[in-house]
């Protein structure tokens, strides 16, 4: 026991030295959104009930494009671990062009999308509600997907702290927004959904634009901009990121598009039901972005690993971040047991929307495992820089098992939305156990290539 604890203690303090900034900027954001809905929830239920579809909606699109920028981290981070800190900033400015033009198409995508709104069977008094919101959530998507690209860059080269920072102060400003907006403080208009609508806008801008001015005027940045300015490259540079990105977006817009598209069975049952699934998702991403932030620094520490040749650390790294991540699913299932019966009333006052909140967290509770571990070796891959596979390992896990599971659950089994919920267990298992598997696969190989290396 004590040598196990001997042999993992480094890459403990490493992992989590380097995940507790992503996960607490993460938090940020869970607060945030927090916030967001239960001072929507107040102000109005349908207005819960419109921001539910909506956001459900934009968190596929979000999820793709924050999965295409998780390309940059495993690349920056191994021209980081080599020293190659000019090649380090020309991946940044490539990373930001090319986040640019993916957002470009998704919000062409997006705003097509707005115009069948109508088609998605939802509650009519909803719609004039929601197309507003909408459209502000269209437009925060460039500023988003910018933001991503430097948070990527920054936490490549090992700075968590500044993209947590920003995300951070970037909260403070959409809380202190929505206060003034949605309910109309110090004689400002009451705006309701599209006053929280406006003020997150505000703040996503806030964080693009804070992020390039520290890069640009900070010390710590200043090794990488010779790069970034004046190294200029081509197709090769695009064909990385794309190579390491797309697959990442694939994967992580599948898993999301699981919850999203469920969200349309939700919709089929009733508003009540929306503003339930609503307020159990903004619970729920409590575990998910507190595991993603160890998933993340293990793709750093494993993508520097594997740049200046520290092979054997690298699955030393995965179980470290494994162990870590079961501790914390431990602790969050916990806390959603002991808070079941009041999780509802933090967003309404609604008995109803709080009961089948309740009914929720059990399904919440039992998938908290196999989400916890599909994210750290999923995380894993990402920094030995093996993408390609995540792509069908995420297609059968969430489209083909967990999208039927969930419909089966709700209607021909009467489960209704609890019964959308737990279909995803089914999906995030069988994502967690062949994620597992490959990792396994790769880095016995990435060992086998190295000690025979060794020995000629």
């Amino acid at each position: 026991m004590k040598f196990a604890i001997a042999k993992y203690r480094p890459h403990y303090r490493a992992i989590l030295r380097m995940g507790l900034p992503i996960m607490v900027g993460q938090v940020g954001v869970l607060l945030t959104g927090f916030a967001d809905n239960i001072m929507v929830g107040r102000h109005l239920t349908e207005e819960l009930s419109a921001a539910s579809f909506v956001n459900n909606l934009f968190m596929l699109p979000t999820m793709f494009a924050y999965g295409f920028a998780m390309g940059i981290t495993p690349l920056v981070g191994e021209q980081t671990g080599r020293g190659e800190l000019r090649r380090a900033g020309q991946t940044f400015r490539y990373g930001l062009y090319a986040n640019g033009i993916l957002a470009v198409v998704l919000c062409f995508i997006m705003g097509t999308l707005y115009f069948y709104l109508d088609r998605f069977g939802l509650p009519e008094e909803l719609l004039p509600i929601m197309r507003p919101y909408y459209l502000m959530s269209l437009v925060g998507l460039f500023p988003v997907l910018l933001f991503n690209a430097f948070k990527q860059f920054a936490d490549g080269t090992t700075d968590t702290l500044t993209p947590m920072y920003i995300l951070l102060a970037s909260n403070v400003l959409n809380i202190i927004g929505n206060a003034l907006l949605i309910y109309g403080w110090w004689g400002l208009p009451e705006m309701g959904l599209m006053g929280a609508g406006i003020s997150t806008l505000f703040a996503r801008f806030f964080t693009i634009i804070v992020g390039l001015w520290i890069f640009m005027r900070s010390r710590r940045y200043h090794r990488f901009k010779t790069g970034f300015f004046h190294l200029f490259g081509g197709r090769k540079e695009y064909r990385q990121l794309l190579t390491l990105g797309l697959p990442i977006a694939f994967q992580l817009g599948m898993e999301t598009g699981a919850f999203s598209l469920s969200v349309i069975f939700v919709g089929w049952i009733g508003s009540t039901a929306l503003a339930a699934h609503q307020a159990a998702i903004t619970f729920s991403t409590i575990g998910f972005l507190l595991y993603t932030g160890i998933g993340s620094a293990i793709t750093i520490l494993i993508s520097n690993a594997r740049g200046n040749g520290a092979h054997e650390d690298i699955r030393p790294i995965a179980s470290a971040g494994a162990h870590i991540v079961f501790v914390m699913i431990v602790i969050v299932s916990g806390v959603m047991f002991l808070c079941r019966h009041h999780i509802g009333y933090l967003f309404t006052d609604s008995d109803e929307v709080a009961a089948i909140v309740s009914a929720i967290v059990i399904p919440m509770m039992v998938y908290q495992l196999s989400d916890g571990m599909q994210i750290s070796y999923a995380g894993a891959l990402r920094g030995l820089g093996v993408v390609k596979p995540m792509v069908w390992i995420a297609f059968i896990s969430y489209f083909v098992v967990c999208l039927p599971a969930s419909y089966l659950c709700a209607f021909p089994l009467g489960g209704n939305t609890p019964g959308v919920w737990w279909g995803y267990p089914v999906g995030l298992s069988c994502a967690a156990a062949l994620f597992f598997i490959e990792f396994i696969k790769h880095s016995r190989k990435l060992l086998a290539q190295r000690a025979k290396g060794a020995t000629k």
